[in-house]
């Protein structure tokens, strides 16, 4: 076909076609994109989602163990104080993982590739002085384990769709709850609920229940996994899957493990109540026909995500949430709480802690983790002195990493870490350190328990999810040992009236076993017209 026969005019249309198409093209810029994942991330370290909202509402409306509604309240108390102030929910704000996907009808106007757009947005958004959030992240895993200062890498997970636009869904994981992760690979005849049930327990309380709990089925290894996780993007609906009924074999698998699971009776932070899952979502996958992967990952609550879209227009606009959203809760000292001085206290003073009684904190209270408590222990058991200044004889130690100060704190968001990876630590802290007590969150292992009584010692918590809250009771702050270590140093907090409560006595009672047992079977499922 030649120009001479057919003509110019053929070239022309061909050519406004392309430009037509071009023109019509949704281009993504890179200043979007960066711009909505800092936002996103920004909003969701102190907006929890209404969905979010409503079920724990429901759950504290419901709750009968003192000890689980004491721990609710203080949650919803803090989830209001951190959307009025915008400061973190939670002090450990999370590895950032990100879900995209990708229209293959999008053209970039982008220098940058899309991991390292979605990075600038992570390191723009934890940087932000209005309100820094905690950088978690450390290189180099297995080894030196060096802090990347500003929460990058992020995780993230890419799928080419069709479509003009780019999909984006960001979340801030915990570790606490992250670690908690586990996955099986089953017998294809072997019960996908019992192997939940079993693993719960396993799991204990250092994914601050409660929250939710996101399961994958199928696929391979990895995929499983993925599933699971990508299930906890998904809101909460159990209510309305209670009032409607289940429509497929999954949904009736969803409402099977959530009865199960809370009539396990572990309840808001291990404490023993009616409520330890919000919800359980599951996404499923074709898998060999020799194989039953299954995944499960816990969500705490401090459950952060957001998903937003991008067509070209500009940034995403995130609209916060309706503050009467949030129930009318407002956690207040319980009347019988004890008070305890810090400063002077004796082994005496600690044996008349009951299990499960609640203490308000006031004094001097010393912070250490895992970074810490290997360099301290390291020096105790050579017989080398403790650096300059820290003396741990008489003193309680708090296990938390806290939230960097703005404006006028003294500390940002605090609440505590999951206690049991100090363990290997604390017989050697409790016999050569002069140490009296801990407090951190979730249970102790058998031998430490056995430790602490041994030791006459005992351990509190802090509820976990609750940080803004817990934060408030800290009128004084000072680095004292292992600057370097960043939130991981050793502090020394003045505190005024710190809410926490006694988790193991001195005898060696402990309430994350006491307190289940007394809950286990009460369940009868949450009223979804409870509101």
């Amino acid at each position: 076909m030649g120009f001479a026969t057919h003509g110019w005019p053929q070239l022309d249309r061909f050519a406004a076609q392309l430009a037509i198409t071009i023109v019509a093209m949704t281009i993504i810029r890179e200043a979007d994109v960066i711009a909505s994942v800092a936002d996103a991330l920004q909003y969701i370290s102190y907006y929890h989602t209404p969905d979010f909202i409503r079920a724990m509402g429901r759950a504290y409306a419901v709750e009968q163990s003192p000890s689980a509604r004491d721990a609710i309240a203080q949650i919803l108390t803090n989830s209001r104080m951190c959307a009025e102030g915008h400061r973190p929910i939670c002090q450990d704000t999370g590895i950032v993982v990100v879900f995209v996907k990708v229209g293959m009808g999008v053209s970039w106007d982008a220098r940058l590739d899309l991991e390292s757009m979605i990075n600038e947005g992570v390191r723009r958004a934890y940087l932000n002085p209005e309100n820094k959030l905690r950088a978690s992240i450390v290189a180099d895993p297995a080894f030196k384990r060096g802090n990347t200062k500003d929460n990058t890498p992020a995780v993230i997970h890419t799928e080419m769709v069709t479509g003009d636009h780019v999909e984006i869904t960001v979340a801030a994981k915990g570790g606490g709850s992250e670690n908690k992760s586990l996955f099986a690979m089953l017998n294809p005849s072997d019960s996908v609920a019992d192997w939940v049930l079993d693993m719960v327990p396993e799991m204990g309380a250092g994914w601050c229940p409660p929250g939710m709990l996101g399961v994958g089925i199928g696929g391979s290894a990895e995929k499983a996994m993925l599933l699971a996780k990508k299930s906890l993007m998904e809101p909460i609906d159990i209510a309305d899957l209670i009032a409607r009924g289940p429509k497929s074999p999954l949904e009736e698998l969803r409402l099977e493990i959530y009865r199960r699971v809370n009539a396990l009776g572990i309840g808001a932070q291990g404490l023993g109540g009616l409520t330890t899952v919000l919800d359980v979502k599951i996404l499923d996958y074709p898998t060999h026909a020799a194989s039953l992967p299954v995944a499960v990952i816990p969500n705490c609550a401090a459950t952060r995500h957001i998903h937003f879209t991008l067509d070209g227009s500009g940034p995403a606009v995130l609209t916060p949430p309706d503050l009467d959203l949030w129930p009318k809760v407002q956690w207040t000292a319980d009347a019988g709480a004890r008070r305890v001085a810090l400063d002077g206290l004796t082994q005496n003073d600690i044996a008349t802690w009951k299990p499960g009684e609640r203490l308000l904190l006031s004094g001097k209270l010393l912070t250490g983790r895992d970074a810490a408590h290997k360099r301290i222990c390291a020096l105790l058991e050579a017989g080398k002195p403790l650096p300059d200044g820290l003396d741990f004889t008489g003193r309680v130690i708090y296990y938390v990493g806290p939230v960097d100060p703005v404006g006028t704190e003294v500390v940002g968001p605090a609440g505590p870490t999951t206690a049991n990876r100090m363990d290997r630590f604390t017989d050697t802290m409790l016999g050569k350190s002069g140490l009296l007590a801990m407090v951190g969150k979730a249970e102790r292992g058998p031998e430490t328990v056995a430790s602490i009584a041994r030791h006459r010692s005992a351990y509190l918590i802090a509820v976990g999810g609750a940080a803004f809250l817990v934060s408030n009771a800290i009128r004084g702050s000072r680095v004292v040992a292992f600057p370097e270590l960043g939130m991981e140093a050793v502090y020394e907090f003045d505190v005024k009236d710190m809410p926490v409560t006694v988790a193991v006595s001195a005898s060696g009672e402990s309430v994350h076993e006491t307190g289940p047992k007394q809950w286990a079977g009460k369940f009868a499922g949450i009223p979804v017209n409870v509101e």
